[in-house]
């Protein structure tokens, strides 16, 4: 199966960086503005020829390049207050991957907004607990704990049963999917921009690329669509960036967080 997901985080009004989401200039660099967010959905939809879909129509439909998936992480109260009405207006509906330990503090869903979100149509589903810095190097009984308590945590707020999730902080490894699929997760996003999806334990894994500050709607809507190039440069770069982050360790965080508080 081949599918593009394109991942976005919180959509916020300008000046307003730290009203959804995490704060800090290390997620800042991947929130857009209102004005913006709106710009990339009328491009992403001039582009396409059929609407996006979620996860859940994976299994009912050909899914094909031109159906792409929106995904949205971290669980920012945006999500409630601006995203989802904009996915609406044009008959779409996103995923919206919600950190449990955040659910009801300030920036946040609250658990009613949650239900609200699921109840007009969009998908919920586990960002973690805790939003781990490098989720790969957690031992297994943190993954495990990651999942099985961001699941059931959803799973009650909803009082349905929640098996989709998103691996935080773009540090993906095998024992993240198994511990995932253990968890009862069907289908897991991570960060690696690719179009080929696999299986672990019963688990799709699917990669999603990355829209942060600056991508412009016509970019968006290249990857969107399906386009070579924009995909390609992307998973140059994020190959790259794994490299070093893997060389880097716990460094490479340290010093990206000090760089970018600058």
């Amino acid at each position: 199966m081949r599918a593009i997901s394109l991942l976005y985080h919180d959509v916020v009004l300008p000046g307003r960086l730290s009203s959804s989401g995490f704060p800090g200039g290390d997620a800042d660099i991947y929130k857009l503005t209102l004005p913006d967010f709106e710009r990339h959905l009328d491009a992403i939809r001039s582009a396409l020829p059929k609407p996006a879909i979620i996860a859940s129509e994976l299994g009912d439909i050909d899914i094909s390049h031109t159906r792409p998936l929106l995904t949205f992480d971290d669980g920012g109260v945006s999500a409630h207050q601006y995203v989802a009405r904009l996915l609406e207006t044009v008959g779409w509906r996103g995923h919206f991957f919600v950190t449990t330990n955040w659910i009801g503090k300030e920036g946040f869903l609250s658990p009613a907004q949650i239900r609200d979100l699921h109840a007009r149509g969009h998908s919920i589903g586990s960002h973690s607990c805790s939003h781990p810095a490098r989720m790969s190097y957690c031992s297994r009984e943190q993954l495990r704990r990651e999942w099985t308590e961001s699941i059931a945590v959803l799973s009650d707020i909803l009082g349905t049963t929640v098996d989709v999730a998103s691996v935080p902080g773009g540090y993906y490894g095998r024992n993240v999917a198994e511990e995932a699929a253990d968890a009862g997760i069907k289908t897991l996003f991570n960060s690696e921009p690719r179009t080929q999806a696999h299986v672990v334990n019963g688990c799709w894994i699917l990669g999603r690329y990355t829209i942060k500050d600056g991508v412009t709607p016509g970019t968006a809507a290249a990857m969107a669509s399906g386009r070579f190039l924009p995909r390609f440069q992307q998973f140059a770069y994020w190959n790259t960036k794994k490299l070093l982050k893997t060389a880097g360790g716990s460094s490479w965080i340290r010093m990206r967080k000090w760089v970018l508080a600058r």
